[in-house]
Parts: structure tokens; sequence; C-alpha cells
């Protein structure tokens, strides 16, 4: 989950998703279970789904490859 650029709100969660071979899933699924499981304003606003994650060697997943295509210029902030 990273923060993605907004017009309104400066940044929007996001969540980026890999499902594991043979599985199947959609955005309204998800949201519903995580709704089920978090408060609704923690819920993701919209789900990217990706066949892999980027992941260091370590096996951590890589937000700032994620963020890179949505914020060009590194330029991350809050409008206030």
């Amino acid at each position: 989950v990273i923060g993605m650029p907004d017009p309104v709100h400066g940044e929007k969660v996001v969540a980026f998703v890999a499902l594991r071979d043979g599985l199947t899933a959609g955005e309204k699924e998800l949201r519903e279970f995580v709704r089920s499981r978090i408060a609704d304003y923690k819920v993701p606003k919209s789900f990217e789904f990706h066949d892999t994650l980027p992941k260091s060697g370590a096996g951590k997943i890589l937000k700032r490859e994620l963020r890179r295509p949505h914020w060009p210029d590194g330029d991350r902030f809050v409008a206030g």
C-alpha cells in the first residue's frame, strides 16, 4: 500500500496486489475483505493488480519502484 497523487487531497491510498498462481480476486472482493478487518477510512481507494511485485534481495517489496511511474519527478507532498 502506497500513497498516490490525488488532485484534491494530495495523496490517496492505493494497494498493489499480486495474486498467487491459481487464485482469482477482483477489486470488489478485496475491498470487502479489507473493510471487514480495518476501519473504513483506512480501506484503499483503489487496487492495482500485477503479475509480480518488485522485491529487494532480502525479499522486501520495493515501494519506490511502485511509486516511480506515478511520481515521475520524485516529489511527494500533501497539499495543504
